[in-house]
């Protein structure tokens, strides 16, 4: 386990990345994207850095736009990308939420609620009849035609988040509820209606992560694919077909485990991954372990927020830190859910109206 002098370094990275504005760049002077713009305030709740997560999500306020959504990709003030990820748009919940759970600001909270509302609002109108949420809307209106298996596992997470977070101020969305229980059924039963990216280890934990998929399912998922990506003694690779290990996601895999009670491998994936840390508290996005070089050479404050957000998860140190533990309404069973009984193999992938 980190120590609490090297959380707060980690923290300081962060604090000394965010721009006067609030927002938090992948590192100094690099590009802003929203949700990990949002991990990092809730890696700043969770390090009692509260000012400045506060500024972080009053940011996402300033910067939402009509729709709900925020750009892609920014820097500065200066939109690069300005498609809107269905994703990004759902992690405020999540962040919000757990940042209410960390301090107690219920006020707060209740101030950044029409922010979190519009984001959810945005991805439910990229999802479709069966439940799938399309990936991103172009800056032409046009939704894609793909879902992600990353993302939807995410939003599963972020719809349950606003719904608690909803009624916490007062403004019950029942609605979503549905929203959730059909997103969160075809990530558990259904990964077939997901564009094809298993070659990467998101794809492989985030449907555990997110909650969808748990129990002795989440047991055998985990343990089907754990010798393709995991590598002993340095965390766990971004795709399985390169040496390369990565610490957000070795982290992220930590508190997947975390979650279903695995919490010795959780914690020696977070010692493992300790190689990446620099003397100052930030962290090496990755190492290539085939070239023995450090890959992309960047310190990516995401990076240390994971390593914050599985600490904390796994200390129990703050009020947050069961954040990616909630329990979930699916059913937890090795037994797959047979496609023509639920009727999504006939439902159309079209859009609500």
């Amino acid at each position: 386990m980190l120590g609490a002098d090297e959380v707060a370094a980690s923290a300081a990275y962060l604090v000394r990345a965010q721009q006067a504005d609030g927002a938090i760049p992948w590192f100094t002077g690099g590009h802003i994207d929203p949700w990990d713009h949002v991990e990092c305030a809730m890696a700043l709740s969770a390090a009692g850095e509260y000012v400045q997560a506060r500024r972080a999500y009053e940011w996402l306020a300033r910067t939402q736009r009509a729709d709900g959504s925020w750009p892609m990709k920014t820097r500065g003030a200066v939109v690069e990308a300005p498609d809107g990820e269905a994703n990004h748009a759902g992690y405020p919940a999540v962040g919000v939420w757990h940042h209410l759970l960390v301090t107690g600001d219920a006020e707060f909270a209740a101030r950044m609620w029409p922010t979190v509302r519009r984001g959810i609002g945005y991805v439910l109108s990229l999802q479709t009849v069966r439940g799938e949420v399309a990936w991103v809307r172009g800056a032409d209106g046009t939704a894609a035609d793909e879902a992600l298996l990353t993302a939807c596992s995410s939003l599963h997470q972020a719809l349950r988040c606003g719904i608690a977070l909803g009624e916490a101020v007062g403004d019950p969305q029942p609605d979503w509820e549905l929203a959730a229980d059909r997103l969160g059924h075809l990530v558990y039963a259904h990964e077939d209606v997901f564009a094809d990216r298993s070659r990467y280890s998101m794809d492989w934990y985030y449907p555990v992560l997110g909650g969808a998929v748990r129990d002795r399912t989440a047991h055998e998922r985990l343990d089907a694919r754990w010798d393709d990506f995991v590598v002993p003694g340095l965390g766990a690779r971004c795709v399985s077909d390169q040496p390369w290990v990565t610490g957000a996601e070795t982290c992220e895999l930590a508190l997947a485990l975390h979650t279903v009670g695995r919490a010795d491998e959780a914690r020696e994936l977070l010692a493992a991954m300790q190689h990446l840390r620099d003397p100052d508290g930030s962290y090496w996005t990755g190492w290539q372990f085939g070239e023995r070089v450090r890959w992309p050479v960047e310190r990516s404050t995401w990076t240390a927020a994971a390593v914050i957000l599985t600490a904390d998860a796994l200390s129990g140190a703050t009020g947050g830190s069961g954040i990616f533990a909630a329990p979930v309404p699916l059913p937890a069973t090795a037994t797959p859910v047979d496609a023509e009984a639920c009727g999504c193999a006939r439902t159309p992938a079209r859009r609500l109206p």
